[in-house]
């Protein structure tokens, strides 16, 4: 018999069969990030094929066992399927074109891409962008581009933001004097 179960510990939502108290049989998982898992579970774990849905439009179809995926196929949400390291054809040196650039072609000098969607999202005041949301580093917290939270940034991935992600402002780099003496 399929219900809807509130986990109250987790902040999920299960919605499926249950047998001896346990989510067990078919069922979906949703994350209280908004990741979802559709599929077969079994004693509470994931135990079967199922789709793991990602907030980022990413989805994994695969096969798990007690839990843990053995098998599985990634697809981005630009419908790029991720390929082993040695099949692996895309954003390697000294190619680093977007797969949107990779399939429709280079935008004209000084049009470039900046993120794979064109045009990219547009960051609100003070934050970074970090590819599945935005970043406020006052706050420290990343929300999904939707406003919903998504997780806490440990100091490493603060730090790791701050280096590497596009952020809402531009600075101006200029020109720097070398001391050739």
């Amino acid at each position: 018999m399929e219900e809807m179960y509130e986990l109250e510990y987790t902040g999920s939502i299960y919605t499926g069969d249950k047998k001896n108290g346990r989510l067990e049989g078919n069922g979906t998982y949703e994350f209280e990030s908004g990741n979802k898992y559709v599929g077969e579970l079994l004693d509470g774990k994931f135990h079967g094929e199922g789709v793991m849905y990602m907030t980022t439009g990413a989805k994994i179809v695969g096969i798990w066992k007690e839990g843990k995926m053995i098998e599985g196929k990634l697809t981005f949400a630009d419908n790029l399927d991720f390929k082993p390291e040695d099949d692996w054809d895309y954003c390697k040196s000294p190619d680093r074109r977007f797969y949107t650039e990779v399939c429709n072609g280079l935008r004209a000098a000084g049009r470039s891409q900046l993120t794979d969607e064109h045009p990219p999202k547009t960051i609100p005041k003070g934050h970074y962008d970090t590819g599945d949301g935005f970043y406020d580093p006052v706050e420290r917290i990343i929300k999904n581009y939707e406003g919903g939270f998504l997780r806490n940034a440990d100091d490493e991935e603060h730090l790791w933001i701050l280096t590497k992600c596009r952020k809402a402002w531009d600075e101006i780099v200029g020109f720097k004097e070398i001391n050739k003496n």
